[in-house]
C-alpha cells in the first residue's frame, strides 16, 4: 500500500523544492497541515494582522529579492480580506503565488447552496490575477500546483492563485514523488531571436539620437548593470516608468527621471529611435502617444518584452523582440561595439547637455521650496532628510495621495530596486505591508515608509506585526488631518457649482465634503504597540528624531506634522491629472514637439 500523507505535506514539499523559504499569511484550521509542514521544513511564516497585508508583504519580498513571494488565505472571509492585495500586487507585476483553502469537496465548486464561508474564489480572483484554478481531487493536486508554478515563472510576473479544498489539505492522500522545477517548467531565461538583435543593434548604431525607455521588467530581470552599460556605450538618454525609477542612478546625467515631466517630453520628442524594454507603455507613460512622444513618422520603436502579448499593445512598433530583458541587453552589448566603432558622439552629447537644462531648471525650482523652514513643516523636507540620514542604500516606500507625490518629487534614487510603491494602482495603505516585506527581504538595509495619515489608518495595526517579529521599518506619518488630494480636487471641481451646492459647501462655498480627520497622535499609537514613537513639526527636529529611531533598533513611527495648506499643493498635480486624459496626438501624425 502506498504511503499516505496529507495534501498540505505535498504542497509544502513542492514549495520547498521551488526554493521557497518564507511565506506570509494568517493561521487557520482549514489549512493547518499546509503551514505546519512548511514550518517543519524550515520555512519561516510571517503572520500579519490582515490578509491583504500578507499579499503586500509577499509582493515586496518578491520585488526586492527577485524570488517567488508566497501568501496564504483561508476560505471565505480570509480570501475576501485578501482580495485588495491580489488586485494591487497583480497590477504592480509582482511574482506572487496565492494559496487558499476552500470548503470541502462536495459542498463547493459548485456551491451546494447556503454553504458556510463559501463563495467562488476562483471566479472572483480570475478577473484580477494571471491564473486562478481550484483543485478538484487529491490526485490532481501535484499537477495543478506544478501548473501554478509554471504560470508564476512564465511571461510577465503577476499573482497566480490555487484554491485547495480543506479536506484535501488536511486529509490523507497517496504520497507522490516531488519533481525538481526543471522537470516541469523552463528554468533558463528566454533568449531573444539573434537576428532581431542584429537588426536592433544596427538601428541603434544608425540613430541620430536613440532613447532607452524601461519598465519594471528590467528590475525583475535584474538587468540594471547591463542597462547602465548600454546607455553609456550609446550616450543615450534613459527614461523609465514610475515603477522602474532608480533602475540606473538618477544622478547619472543620462537619466531623465519621470518627475521632470516637461524635460522627459522634450527628450522623447527629440529621439528618432526608442528602445523600449520591459514596459507596458501605459497611461502614465502617455500610451506612447504624441505630443508627449514623437509621432511614428519621426521615431522608430523597438520593443523588447518577455510577453509577446505586450509587443505593440499600446504604441505601434517597428521591431518587436520577445525575450528576457537581461539576455536581450547582453546580446545588444555584444553586438554594438563593432557597429559603433569610429562614430563621433560629440553632437549627441552637446544636444543632451542642451536638453538637460530643463531638468536642471525644474530641480532648482523644486528645491526653492526647501527654503520654507516653518512649522508645521513643508512635506518636501521629509524625503530629503530621510535620504540624508538613511543613505542611498535604504529602501524607500511611498504611500498615500499627495504624500506619495511629495515623496517622488523630492527623492533621488541612486541604487537599483530601492523603491516600493503602487505605481499602477495608487493604493492607500499598501506601503505598510510593503515596508514589512522589504524588511524581511533585506534585513541588512534601512527601510522607511513615507505615508499619509489617511493611508496609515488603513493598516496601522501592522505596527504590532513588526514588533512581534523584530522587524525595524521606519514609518514617517505625514499628518495633515485630511484627505489632501481629494480636498484640493473638491476645491477646484466643485467651485463652479457652489451656488447649486450651498448646503454641501456652505454659504460662501469654502467648505469641503468629508475630507477632514480628527486629531490622532501616531507616535502614541506606536508606543502602545511596543514600537518607538516620536512627534516632530519643524525640519530641524526630524534628523535627530530619525537618528534616535534608528538607535532604538525597533520598528519606529515618527509623527510628522506637515502644513495642511501647503500639503494640498503637491508638485506635478496638473500633469498627474493630464496623464489620465487621452493625449491629443495621433501615433501617425506628422506634426509633433520638436526639441532643438
Amino acid at each position: 500500500m502506498a504511503r499516505q500523507v496529507t495534501g498540505g505535506s505535498i504542497i509544502a514539499r513542492m514549495l520547498r523544492a521551488e526554493g521557497v523559504d518564507v511565506f506570509f499569511g494568517i493561521v487557520d484550521g482549514t489549512y493547518t497541515q499546509l503551514f505546519a509542514h512548511c514550518v517543519e521544513l524550515g520555512m519561516r511564516m510571517y503572520s500579519p494582522r490582515h490578509e491583504a497585508v500578507a499579499a503586500h508583504m509577499a509582493g515586496a519580498y518578491a520585488r526586492v529579492t527577485g524570488r517567488l513571494g508566497v501568501c496564504i488565505a483561508s476560505n471565505g472571509p480570509g480570501v475576501a480580506n485578501m482580495l485588495p492585495g491580489v488586485a494591487v500586487e497583480h497590477a504592480e507585476g509582482n511574482r506572487v503565488l496565492l494559496l487558499t483553502s476552500c470548503r470541502r469537496t462536495g459542498v463547493s465548486y459548485p456551491n451546494r447552496g447556503g454553504t458556510y464561508q463559501c463563495f467562488d474564489h476562483v471566479a472572483v480572483i480570475r478577473g484580477m490575477s494571471k491564473w486562478s484554478q481550484a483543485v478538484p481531487s487529491p490526485e490532481r493536486l501535484p499537477e495543478l500546483l506544478r501548473e501554478a508554478f509554471r504560470q508564476c515563472f512564465t511571461g510577465r510576473a503577476g499573482v497566480v492563485h490555487l484554491d485547495v479544498p480543506e479536506n484535501i489539505i488536511n486529509g490523507f492522500c497517496e504520497d507522490v514523488p516531488i519533481w525538481p522545477p526543471s522537470a516541469y517548467r523552463p528554468t533558463a531565461a528566454v533568449e531573444p531571436e539573434p537576428q532581431l538583435l542584429d537588426t536592433a543593434a544596427e538601428w541603434l548604431a544608425e540613430a541620430r539620437l536613440p532613447l532607452v525607455h524601461v519598465g519594471a521588467g528590467v528590475i525583475y530581470a535584474q538587468a540594471w548593470d547591463e542597462l547602465a552599460h548600454l546607455i553609456a556605450m550609446l550616450q543615450a538618454p534613459l527614461t523609465t516608468s514610475w515603477s522602474a525609477r532608480g533602475v540606473v542612478s538618477e544622478e547619472n546625467p543620462l537619466v531623465w527621471p519621470m518627475i521632470y515631466i516637461e524635460a522627459c517630453t522634450e527628450v522623447r520628442n527629440a529621439a528618432d529611435l526608442v528602445l523600449c524594454i520591459g514596459s507596458e507603455v501605459g497611461e502614465t507613460d502617455w500610451w506612447g502617444k504624441p505630443p508627449f512622444w514623437a509621432p511614428r513618422s519621426r521615431q522608430r520603436w523597438i520593443q523588447i518584452d518577455i510577453d509577446p502579448s505586450h509587443i505593440g499593445r499600446t504604441r505601434p512598433v517597428d521591431l518587436g523582440i520577445v525575450g528576457d530583458a537581461r539576455r536581450a541587453l547582453a546580446g545588444l552589448l555584444g553586438r554594438l561595439p563593432s557597429k559603433l566603432q569610429g562614430l563621433d558622439f560629440n553632437d549627441r552629447i552637446t544636444q543632451l547637455k542642451r536638453l538637460a537644462r530643463r531638468k536642471e531648471e525644474t530641480r532648482r525650482e523644486l528645491d526653492q521650496a526647501l527654503e520654507n523652514r516653518s512649522a508645521p513643516m513643508l512635506t518636501a523636507h521629509v524625503p530629503v532628510i530621510c535620504q540624508k540620514v538613511l543613505g542611498p542604500d535604504a529602501i524607500t516606500v511611498l504611500d498615500g495621495g499627495n504624500t506619495a507625490v511629495w515623496g517622488h518629487f523630492y527623492t533621488s534614487l541612486q541604487r537599483p530596486n530601492r523603491l516600493l510603491t503602487t505605481a499602477h494602482f495608487g493604493h492607500l495603505g499598501a506601503g505598510v505591508g510593503q515596508a514589512l516585506g522589504a524588511a524581511v527581504a533585506a534585513p541588512e538595509r534601512p527601510v522607511y515608509c513615507i505615508i499619509g495619515d489617511g493611508a496609515m489608518g488603513y493598516n496601522v495595526q501592522e505596527i504590532e506585526t513588526a514588533v512581534r517579529y523584530g522587524l525595524r521599518p521606519l514609518y514617517l506619518v505625514c499628518s495633515d488631518r485630511q484627505w489632501g488630494m481629494v480636498k484640493i480636487n473638491q476645491m477646484v471641481a466643485l467651485q463652479p457649482f457652489r451656488h447649486e451646492l450651498s448646503h454641501a459647501l456652505g454659504p460662501d462655498g469654502s467648505r469641503t465634503i468629508e475630507t477632514d480627520f480628527a486629531e490622532t497622535d501616531w507616535c502614541q499609537v506606536a508606543q502602545a504597540m511596543g514600537a518607538y514613537g516620536e512627534r516632530v513639526a519643524h525640519p530641524s527636529e526630524l534628523e535627530p528624531a530619525l537618528v534616535r529611531a534608528l538607535a532604538s533598533s525597533r520598528c519606529a513611527v515618527i509623527h510628522v506634522d506637515v502644513d495642511p495648506v501647503a500639503h494640498l499643493f503637491a508638485p506635478g498635480l496638473q500633469a498627474f491629472k493630464d496623464m489620465h486624459q487621452e493625449p491629443r496626438g495621433s501615433y501617425d501624425e506628422t506634426q509633433g514637439n520638436e526639441a532643438s
